[in-house]
């Protein structure tokens, strides 16, 4: 439905400035209580209302909030965020800048890795990127792996069709003598 109001919003059916409450969300006046909804980041909505100042996100099921989901709430003050297992890996990485460019870090101090085990119980805001990366490398190290195994194939496959054009080379070298000595030959004995 608020995808609905959002799109008649943009095409201008609907004023831009009215507001919407998503599903399963409660709404009242500028703040959007999503809370204890066993919300996942699949079942997350989308967007809120633009005039939203508070949202509730707390005790739910999020292991990561999908970038960008705060960036055109310009009214936003505050986003209750504790009480989900937060996997502190590369999608994560949003919600650290975001929380880092909020004014008051206080709101935030209960928001916590529950995963990797090595940043279990440390406050997001307040990792460094290169811990977050860390954790990430483990695909990285995966893709890496993948494209110099292809590399190598590519590289013998070089090898091999260069000592076939050799080869070839050899004989048609080979060919050439010989047609060059029967060619030789057929025109002495066409004097003769």
């Amino acid at each position: 439905m608020s995808h609905w109001i959002l799109f008649l919003s943009l095409l201008g059916f609907l004023p831009l400035g009215m507001s919407f409450c998503p599903k399963p969300c409660r709404c009242s006046s500028n703040i959007t209580d999503c809370a204890s909804q066993e919300l996942t980041e699949e079942s997350l909505p989308a967007s809120f209302s633009p005039s939203t100042s508070v949202i509730f996100l707390n005790d739910n099921r999020l292991s990561f909030i999908p970038n960008g989901l705060f960036d055109n709430l310009k009214s936003l003050e505050v986003v209750h965020l504790w009480q989900n297992p937060w996997e502190c890996d590369c999608d994560i990485l949003y919600l650290r800048s975001w929380l880092q460019w909020q004014q008051n870090r206080t709101y935030y101090r209960k928001v916590i890795c529950a995963s990797p085990a090595h940043l279990q119980g440390r406050i997001i805001a307040y990792l460094s990127e290169e811990e977050i990366i860390t954790t990430c490398q483990y695909w990285y190290c995966s893709l890496a792996l993948l494209f110099q195994l292809c590399l190598s194939v590519l590289i013998l496959i070089q090898v091999v069709l260069a000592l076939l054009v050799i080869v070839y080379l050899r004989r048609f070298q080979k060919f050439a003598k010989e047609a060059k000595r029967l060619a030789t030959e057929m025109h002495q004995h066409g004097d003769t």
